[in-house]
């Protein structure tokens, strides 16, 4: 196990390189830099401050060496600042960061928690009214828009009903539940239908298996074939998908973010690429990159946990 979580981090700490180099020279090539920005809102500015300013900020180098020197000072801990905000990236990011966990993380949990008892009741009574009704919720919240289902929960509860707001995030316990509630539903709306389906799926195949039929021959209930052998089979796979979620609670959701006014890490990262806030656009996309990574490695462990029969590269 060591070998392998060795193996593992090294490979993450190389993507993670790669995927910094990729970024910052992808943003690096956009048309324009922050100094044109400058240039636009201040009419005033002469040729010969733009000059001073590319050179102050690095931007008349070369973007290997800007890139070298960026990766040099981020190893050594300084991430930079953000030309948007004139503070350091973390001091950005994080609270962001914050308010994309407690929306992600919540969608998430809720999103399992109906997922597994209501994909496991369809697999149980296949092609029966209770598995076509089911498959079709779970259509519906697949092929639902996440933007026309916000603006959808705004003009009901804010507009026209007033129970809840339409924007921001809230101050106190109570005014941030509120703020939570229409965006969280979103989230929850649009994904449970498609973690339905495959827990929906997983069992199904499970419940084929020859140890499922010699426990039903035993004469064990359904629901005790369910619960104790086909519950543990089903869970393995359905994890990998639920890790590899693991990701999206850290680069947030842009399209509810925006419609809801959150400053969540997928507003702020797209604010970040459109504005060529190139630290606080790289940093984000690598903290995205970073989760994913670990989320991949969590869904190994996890099958390999639930589901003895698989080995682990390097386990001896």
């Amino acid at each position: 196990m060591t070998r392998y979580l060795v193996g593992r981090l090294a490979e993450m700490l190389a993507v993670l390189l790669l995927m910094s180099a990729v970024v910052f020279v992808l943003i690096g090539l956009m048309p324009g830099d922050p100094v044109d920005l400058m240039i636009a809102g201040d009419p005033k500015m002469t040729t010969e401050d733009a000059a001073r300013l590319r050179a102050l900020y690095g931007l008349d180098r070369p973007i290997a060496a800007r890139y070298l020197s960026w990766l040099g000072s981020a190893l050594g801990g300084d991430l930079g600042y953000s030309r948007s905000f004139s503070r350091p990236v973390l001091d950005v990011l994080l609270p962001r960061l914050a308010d994309t966990l407690l929306l992600m993380g919540l969608a998430l949990l809720i999103s399992a928690a109906i997922a597994l008892p209501v994909g496991m009741l369809a697999a149980r009574r296949p092609r029966s009214t209770i598995d076509y009704g089911v498959n079709l919720l779970c259509f519906a919240g697949i092929s639902v828009p996440p933007f026309w289902l916000a603006l959808l929960l705004i003009m009901a509860f804010s507009v026209l009903l007033g129970w809840l707001p339409a924007s921001g995030v809230g101050e106190g316990l109570v005014d941030r539940v509120r703020h939570l509630a229409m965006p969280l539903a979103v989230l929850v709306l649009t994904n449970v239908g498609h973690y339905t389906r495959f827990v929906r799926a997983a069992t199904i195949e499970v419940l084929r298996q020859d140890h499922i039929r010699t426990a039903r021959a035993k004469g064990l209930s359904e629901r005790d074939v369910v619960r104790r052998h086909a519950l543990r089979g089903a869970l393995a796979p359905t994890f990998t998908v639920l890790a590899l979620s693991f990701g999206g609670l850290f680069s947030g959701a842009l399209i509810t973010e925006t419609m809801f006014g959150r400053p969540g890490m997928g507003k702020a990262i797209y604010d970040a690429i459109m504005g060529n806030d190139y630290n606080l656009a790289l940093v984000g996309l690598l903290i995205a990159t970073a989760a994913t990574l670990a989320g991949s490695l969590l869904a190994d462990l996890g099958y390999a946990w639930l589901d003895p029969r698989v080995r682990l590269q390097g386990d001896r």
